[in-house]
């Protein structure tokens, strides 16, 4: 198929067709309203359900039940929305309940601002709910890198039990750039879903769909049971790209539209002659900690940056070990950087490296 221009909340909602997306329930919020409001034109389409909630609590418990009836789902919300949402994330990972949740970052703490932001990671990826539970998160940097993950995610969940996260920002949101959405993903070997209370109508056992155990020891046991998925996630869900990583002095550590912006200072310092790599976590829960084994002997020091004050910074911090200096650079509040601004960054933190 031809690529299509589209705006990137549409482009998502066509990409979550595509996956399979059989309800979405949600509440409007900016920057990400074109996405439910086109979802809400075309799911019938694709002979699913669009349910517009009384609230970002009452739609992802919706999203809690037509998970637990075995269907496709998603919700999708801004920052403050994501928020609300969490208790719902926490019980849906309790349950090993599969679906899809997109969060078009903006602005906070708070209401904040509806401009591009990247200050809910730690939001995204410890998990705002209760209990030892994690997500799988994804952070990509384009259009069509962000609509083939959502296709995947589905099918990630559903080969998991477990809730997806994708973490967009707002300005991806809101640009356009062309898209194949028809493009394949990866297949997996998924399970029918036997465990699903889809009113079997005694052709089975009736299944209950819970995350309630008052046993202290049935809890320590369904929770050390999560955690061995958690392992096996870290193990085989790390995604990043390396970047000029050959010969690079200094490493940046960015994603998402930061990321972006990141590329386009690297080339300006290559025509300075100064040698700089980047290093894009695309999963940030699993954070990709085996890329930083990986990092060339020439490379002096890291640099991350943020659409933050810094809160990936403690996840790069954790995968360096100690062994190279790292730097931060960050604008916040909605702010976006100049190159140059990373640019200055970069050289500031190579005299510092070289003792000028």
């Amino acid at each position: 198929m031809a690529k299509l221009m589209m705006k990137g909340n549409e482009a998502m909602a066509l990409a979550a067709l595509k996956g399979g997306c059989k309800a979405f329930f949600g509440y409007p919020i900016t920057p990400q309203s074109e996405l439910p409001e086109y979802l809400s034109r075309y799911m019938k389409d694709y002979g699913g359900v669009f349910l517009q909630a009384e609230s970002e609590v009452a739609a992802i418990n919706m999203v809690y039940g037509a998970s637990a009836a075995g269907v496709r789902v998603m919700t999708s919300s801004s920052s403050p929305g994501v928020a609300l949402k969490q208790e719902g994330i926490s019980y849906m990972a309790g349950a090993e309940l599969p679906g899809v949740i997109i969060n078009v970052m903006r602005g906070g703490p708070g209401l904040g601002g509806i401009q591009p932001s990247q200050a809910d990671y730690k939001q995204v990826t410890r998990g705002g709910g209760n209990g030892d539970y994690y997500c799988l998160a994804f952070a990509p940097e384009s259009l069509q890198e962000t609509v083939d993950i959502i296709k995947e995610a589905f099918v990630l969940a559903d080969l998991y039990r477990n809730p997806v996260m994708i973490a967009v920002d707002g300005l991806i949101g809101q640009m356009m750039e062309p898209v194949d959405v028809d493009r394949p993903v990866p297949e997996y070997n998924i399970p029918e879903k036997t465990w699903a209370a889809n009113g079997a109508m005694g052709k089975r056992e009736r299944n209950i769909v819970n995350s309630l155990y008052l046993n202290p020891k049935e809890l320590e046991d369904h929770s050390l049971r999560l955690h061995k998925k958690y392992l096996k996630m870290k193990e085989k869900e790390q995604r990043y790209e390396i970047v000029n990583g050959e010969d690079a002095e200094i490493m940046i550590v960015a994603y998402g539209t930061m990321a972006r912006i990141c590329r386009s200072a690297i080339e300006v310092l290559k025509e300075q002659g100064v040698k700089v790599g980047l290093l894009r976590p695309i999963s940030i829960w699993p954070y990709p900690e085996i890329a930083f084994d990986e990092l060339s002997s020439t490379v002096k020091g890291l640099l991350t940056c943020e659409l933050s004050t810094g809160q990936m910074i403690d996840d790069v911090k954790i995968a360096n070990r100690g062994r190279l200096p790292i730097g931060f650079f960050g604008r916040t509040g909605g702010m976006l950087p100049e190159t140059e601004e990373i640019v200055d960054a970069v050289l500031e933190m190579l005299k510092e490296l070289r003792h000028e």
